[in-house]
């Protein structure tokens, strides 16, 4: 059964017994989100509106961020995110990620979780959020889009998300000049990137990762 656990910033991820992983980094669930995807990926992308894929619902936390970071500022955010294996209401309700999301935080994470699935809602000033539950690997996806959160589980635990026709996938829905941004840095997955039309950058990591990677669709 999955659990939570509360990692070195203080934040929760969970456990998953059955893949002997976690959805985020033990050394700070919050801060390698940020690193990652906000600082890195959503601070990169100058689109205006931007709209955003996220590959890996997972626990909200990264919509949650978003969701902060955007109710400051002016353009609109349409935020997209696919996840094939929901949580239940008990697991996302005992996860603490809102407060470390300021003010409003605690109110933008409820309805974060508490919108319906497969239907677009607006949470907060400028953010819209659609969850889709579906399998990404057979997710025909509609329109394109600006930024790619690509959060799978990592490429040993799921290998399937990680192959070539899923990234051909993303790359025919990604803009051009459009940016993907994800913690893996591995060779492979940087091969692939590239085989697709992206140009791969290794950047510096979060706390516990030495690299991760921002790719811009060319």
């Amino acid at each position: 059964m999955n659990h939570i656990i509360k990692t070195q910033d203080g934040s929760h991820t969970i456990y998953v017994p059955e893949l002997d992983e976690h959805y985020h980094s033990v050394h700070g669930a919050v801060q390698e989100s940020t690193h990652i995807f906000i600082n890195n990926g959503f601070m990169a992308c100058k689109a205006d509106p931007l709209r955003i894929l996220e590959v890996g619902f997972g626990t909200g936390l990264n919509a949650l961020l978003t969701a902060i970071v955007s109710k400051s500022g002016n353009r609109e955010v349409f935020y997209t995110s696919v996840e094939k294996y929901p949580l239940n209401d008990e697991m996302t309700g005992s996860l603490n990620h809102y407060e470390f999301a300021g003010e409003n935080g605690k109110e933008i994470f409820r309805l974060i979780h508490s919108a319906p699935w497969n239907k677009s809602i607006k949470i907060c000033r400028n953010f819209f959020l659609e969850k889709t539950e579906a399998d990404f690997t057979n997710f025909a996806l509609n329109g394109k889009f600006d930024l790619i959160y690509f959060d799978a589980f990592g490429p040993d635990k799921q290998p399937e998300m990680w192959t070539m026709e899923i990234f051909s996938k993303i790359a025919l829905a990604t803009c051009t000049n459009g940016v993907l941004v994800t913690y893996s840095a591995k060779g492979e997955v940087k091969r692939s990137l590239k085989s697709c039309g992206f140009e791969v950058t290794l950047l510096p990591g979060p706390p516990g990762k030495r690299q991760m990677i921002r790719a811009f669709k060319i």
